[in-house]
């Protein structure tokens, strides 16, 4: 395990709350826990970051999972085939992490996020209520599609995945931005899960970092949990655009730039 000092430890644990606030209401959480652990672990392997990344988390998207399901009470019907799916997606995907360039996909995750933030930014009317596209058997094979897609993408690249999540469940499936929200991060803690499966399976994990990243991102996931609910679907779509813009930036900037 790398030598931390105390000053990297706070910088890392404050990342963390913070990235547990933004994840709990819209995804996108990497976008600060990821590259601060890249800045304060330089001496640390890619692998020991994705995975103790992944381990932080965890902790932030079950808390925040756990009150979104005890306050919206998100469709279990929905929720299984999305979850399940999810967790075997990510699975595979952090099966292959380490043999598909990255430059394969930031470009492609460039374009996506986007075209996300121009269709969601000229429909203001977008998740603002939920009118579901499809009813019974159609509704659900859709939703195991998302999960499984998204959480694929999440084990093996990661970055905007609860944002990918929060507009498939919207501008796919037709629900809110609160109920898109409260579902994506139930289906978030599987894809946690099946990526660490498969990186604790070579050691990878730095777990008492990751642990204590954990307990700050579990605070910071509950806190913006009960904000979400507490503001509703107008400011998580707020939300949603602000991260998912930042997202595009810092995208724009590794595909031009680095």
């Amino acid at each position: 395990m790398p030598d931390i000092s105390l000053w990297t430890l706070v910088f890392l644990v404050v990342a963390a709350f913070s990235a547990g606030w933004i994840d709990a209401v819209v995804g996108g959480g990497g976008l600060i826990q990821l590259p601060a652990m890249l800045l304060g672990l330089p001496n640390a392997s890619p692998a020991q970051i994705l995975s103790t990344n992944k381990i932080s988390s965890l902790c932030g998207t079950a808390t925040s999972a756990v009150t979104f399901g005890v306050k919206v009470r998100p469709d279990r019907r929905t929720v299984l085939p999305l979850t399940i799916l999810a967790g075997v997606g990510a699975a595979a995907g952090a099966l292959v992490a380490t043999k598909i360039p990255m430059s394969w996909f930031k470009p492609i995750v460039l374009v996506l996020l986007i075209g996300v933030a121009i269709y969601t930014a000229l429909k203001p009317a977008l998740g603002a209520r939920t009118a579901l596209r499809w009813d019974g058997r159609n509704h659900y094979v859709a939703a195991g599609a998302v999960g499984l897609l998204i959480g694929f993408y999440d084990g093996a690249v990661g970055p905007g995945t609860g944002s990918f999540l929060i507009f498939a469940l919207v501008g796919l499936l037709g629900y809110n931005f609160l109920q898109a929200s409260a579902k994506a991060k139930i289906a978030n803690v599987a894809t946690n899960l099946g990526a660490i499966a498969v990186f604790a399976a070579h050691g990878a994990p730095l777990w008492g970092l990751g642990l204590a990243m954990g307990a700050a991102n579990m605070v910071g996931g509950l806190l913006g949990a009960r904000t979400a609910v507490a503001r509703g679907s107008k400011f998580v779509r707020i939300i949603f655009l602000v991260v998912v813009s930042a997202l595009i930036l810092r995208l724009g900037y590794d595909v031009f730039f680095a």
